[in-house]
């Protein structure tokens, strides 16, 4: 970020001298920011949940408060069915960052600090209509085997003009990075310098909230104000160890008010002073609660541990309030959407000495009316407190149900920003069901992801999952019904099902009753349809023969295409795209539609003769992507190099199965190519006349 050590005189005399000429008209492509928090559940967020404790008037269940939270979604829109992809950090925000779910990732489970892979990511994307980029908090993706700062996956290597943050992942555990309170010193990187001199006594939630403030203050100010701009502001709190800033949160925020970046070394910004780890929000430092729920005896005072957890979203809160108030000053509100989530459900971590009451979500109902936490398939683990604020574009207090993930952000920035999403990504834009324009498309929602550990035996969990152990997990959503799987052994073994919205809790399991056979037939096939093996995260079901479509009516020979013109940057997806050409063929020869820039879509079916392993071959001179079903097969798009040959091994049951594979092509160039495909035994063949239906 080279962020300039100045002192907040010099700032504020910057900011006066070129206020009058910011620039207030509005852009055709608006300022994005995403706010992303650490282990925050549903439950936590007033609007969500809290306010249904206050508002109860039951003494024994205490709550938190967040009111810029609950303003914002009073202004904009929340999303009460939003998934996270992963329940743990790692493989939830490498969805996040690259716009695919957890079967076609490359980090999944808890490979934390695993290099993100070098592919499309928001910030490449974004930065392709013009945006400028920027990351600053926790990274957590960066590589694991090397070290600073030339790491592999470094944010300046995925698509981000600038980054300030911690790097590693067990980094943000700690948030005094200099004292190191509790976990040890840690490092803060501004690109690819480590600055952690100087950061004494910086709360990372304030750290982070101020250096967010001034970059974009120094960007509408500077020679790239006419540019929008994207910020990926990831909070590492309020994950353990729960930790408490130093002082009150600066009154005012925005321009004026609120966290502010001072720049002196030992200094660095305005909460920087007093006692480390010492604040508590008043009206936590003295609440008290009914703990026996009996009103005829005493009340008694709130747990340490949960003074400080709820100090630690409080403080989000104020922060997200903060910026919000900066965009006002400078006039740019209406131009920026601003995003705020988390990355997965609560958790019973604390990480303080053994003299603390252990942290149990159970306190405040971090999970909201569902059951599960961080690390658990169940909706408590997966469902995130989205809320979504974009003023003249979202109707104020608009409630979203659609169900989507979280990677269904980078194909919404996207189409925010008038391109077409790459076609790797498995998401699809939620701008319809944001702005009330346009038919929003049905998404995926599913999760797979290995843990050796327990569901917690919560008394407010459902027995039945209580202490429960985990495994190999997998989720899948069709409609309102959740599938769910737990210690999975085989592709066979079945799913518990329920409706997630009208039995959020999932308490009444369908599987058991007659008339679900269907259902939960439906869903064995779709997560063997949706995924493709990962070599680093096996799973039992790895090697499965991957069930073939049912059809219904005549099939003819043959496959169809369309044609999308356009000087493409990538290989696009095109969803909602209109088709300047389009017709049926014998072959794929990425000739058709004549010899103009743009991208051929073929879709159709292959007819697989028998059961069993076969390997696919795809050869280009172009670039292309290739799928079987839903699950990426073939990736020739991302720093692909023409006529190179790339294989995928596949497992087939006998039938036909839906193929989709698009190819983008440069006016004058020679388009050709190559799909062939063998059995175990047999030799390479042209995938042709033959096979397509």
């Amino acid at each position: 970020m080279k962020i300039k050590y100045s002192t907040v005189a010099t700032v504020t005399l910057l900011l006066l001298n070129f206020f009058n000429v910011l620039t207030v008209k509005a852009q055709s492509k608006p300022n994005i920011i995403f706010i992303l928090t650490d282990d925050l559940g549903y439950g936590d967020i007033g609007v969500f949940f809290q306010k249904q404790r206050q508002e109860s008037g039951d003494r024994s269940k205490p709550y938190e408060l967040t009111p810029n939270l609950d303003k914002m979604a009073a202004m904009g829109a929340r999303f009460t069915q939003q998934y996270a992809n992963a329940p743990v950090c790692a493989p939830s925000r490498a969805s996040l960052i690259t716009g695919v779910n957890q079967g076609n990732a490359s980090v999944r489970d808890n490979q934390f600090d695993k290099a993100i892979e070098n592919n499309h990511t928001i910030a490449t994307v974004l930065k392709q209509a013009g945006y400028q980029t920027v990351a600053i908090g926790k990274w957590g993706l960066q590589g694991v085997k090397e070290e600073g700062p030339n790491w592999p996956a470094h944010p300046l290597k995925r698509g981000f003009d600038h980054y300030f943050g911690y790097m590693r992942h067990s980094d943000g555990h700690e948030h005094y990075p200099v004292e190191g309170l509790y976990r040890g010193k840690k490092e803060v990187w501004d690109d690819y310098k480590e600055v952690s001199a100087g950061l004494n006594k910086c709360y990372t939630a304030d750290l982070w909230t101020a250096a967010a403030k001034k970059w974009i203050v120094d960007q509408q100010t500077g020679k790239a104000a006419e540019k929008p701009f994207f910020m990926y502001l990831a909070y590492d709190t309020p994950h353990a160890v729960i930790e408490m800033p130093t002082q009150a949160y600066p009154a005012g925020g925005g321009l004026k008010g609120g966290l502010q970046w001072l720049g002196e070394p030992g200094h660095m910004i305005n909460t920087a002073s007093g006692t480390i780890d010492s604040y508590q929000y008043p009206e936590y430092a003295n609440a008290t609660y009914d703990d026996d729920n009996d009103p005829a005896t005493p009340e008694i005072a709130w747990p340490e541990t949960f003074k400080r957890y709820a100090t630690a979203t409080r403080r989000i809160d104020d922060a997200v309030g903060d910026v919000m108030q900066l965009l006002k000053d400078l006039k740019i509100a209406d131009n920026t959407l601003v995003i705020f989530t988390s990355d997965n459900g609560p958790s019973i971590e604390s990480y303080l000495p053994a003299s603390y009451k252990p942290n149990q979500p159970t306190f405040f109902g971090s999970y909201g009316p569902f059951d599960g936490i961080k690390r658990d398939c169940w909706e408590g683990g997966l469902r995130m407190p989205t809320i979504a604020e974009w003023p003249g574009h979202i109707s104020p207090g608009k409630v979203i149900n659609t169900p989507s993930m979280l990677s269904d952000w980078m194909p919404t920035f996207a189409d925010v920003a008038h391109l077409q999403p790459p076609a790797r990504v498995d998401g699809v834009s939620l701008l319809p069901s944001l702005t009330g324009k346009g038919k929003q498309q049905n998404g995926l929602v599913y999760v797979e992801y290995f843990e050796g550990g327990k569901t917690p035996g919560f008394k407010e969990f459902e027995a039945s999952r209580r202490e429960r152990k985990r495994d190999q997990m997998q989720a899948i959503r069709l409609d309102d019904l959740v599938g769910v799987r737990y210690q999975v052994k085989s592709p066979e073994d079945d799913f518990e099902i329920y409706n997630a919205v009208i039995d959020p809790k999932e308490i009444d399991n369908l599987a058991l009753k007659p008339g679900y056979e269907s259902i939960q037939a439906q869903m064995k096939t779709k997560v063997l349809q949706v995924r493709h093996a990962d070599a680093e995260a096996p799973r039992p079901y790895d090697n499965a023969l991957i069930p073939a479509n049912t059809i219904t009516g005549e099939l003819k020979a043959g496959i169809s295409w369309k044609f999308y013109e356009g000087d493409f940057p990538w290989v696009i997806s095109e969803q909602n795209l209109t088709a300047s050409k389009k017709g049926t063929g014998n072959a794929i020869t990425g000739k058709e539609a004549g010899k103009k820039d743009g991208v051929v879509c073929y879709d159709g079916y292959i007819k697989v003769p028998a059961d069993g392993k076969y390997t696919f071959s795809l050869q280009t001179t172009g670039k292309a992507y290739f799928r079987l079903h839903e699950a990426t097969l073939i990736d020739e798009d991302f720093g692909y190099m023409p006529n190179t040959k790339i294989t995928q091994d596949i497992y087939l049951k006998a039938g036909y199965h839906k193929i989709k594979l698009n190819y983008l092509r440069k006016e004058g160039a020679q388009s050709e190519v190559k799909l062939e495909w063998k059995s175990t035994d047999g030799h390479w063949k042209a995938v042709g006349t033959d096979l397509f239906y």
